[in-house]
């Protein structure tokens, strides 16, 4: 793992060179939520870059479901779970913001997307961010 920062880099976090298989689920606007397999380019305290099956939204919602390196009790595998928005996409290569973030035990084999949970919590963070951003307009005007 490399720690990078530029000098010409705007950024106010460091970012760590990181590869590490995920899979990941995205939502949007009225578009049919999308899942797939990929891997992290590297990740900061703020943002996750990463290689995508799929082209990305910017704006969109995403979660990420990241395999984590480290063992809890030495013996169960971590996943790192992510909730975020595509900030930006080139090609298939997503930058994602870290708004929420929790880490949860592993099966100790990696499952297909589609045979991942199906319990919508991408779809109930996503609201509640919309919800959020509703109630901030309307106190503004």
């Amino acid at each position: 793992m490399e720690l990078r920062k530029k000098s010409t880099d705007r950024r106010s976090k460091y970012r760590f060179d990181m590869q590490r298989e995920l899979r990941y689920k995205v939502t949007g606007d009225g578009a049919p939520p999308v899942a797939g397999k990929g891997a992290t380019v590297n990740m900061g305290s703020g943002g996750v870059a990463f290689a995508t099956e799929h082209v990305l939204k910017p704006g969109s919602f995403v979660e990420l479901s990241v395999h984590w390196p480290v063992l809890l009790d030495d013996s169960c595998p971590m996943r790192l779970i992510v909730f975020g928005r595509v900030l930006r996409a080139q090609g298939r290569t997503a930058v994602c913001s870290i708004d929420k973030y929790e880490f949860r035990t592993a099966a100790r084999t990696l499952q297909a997307v589609a045979g991942g949970r199906s319990d919508g919590m991408l779809q109930r963070w996503a609201d509640g961010v919309r919800k959020e951003g509703l109630k901030e307009n309307l106190l503004r005007a």
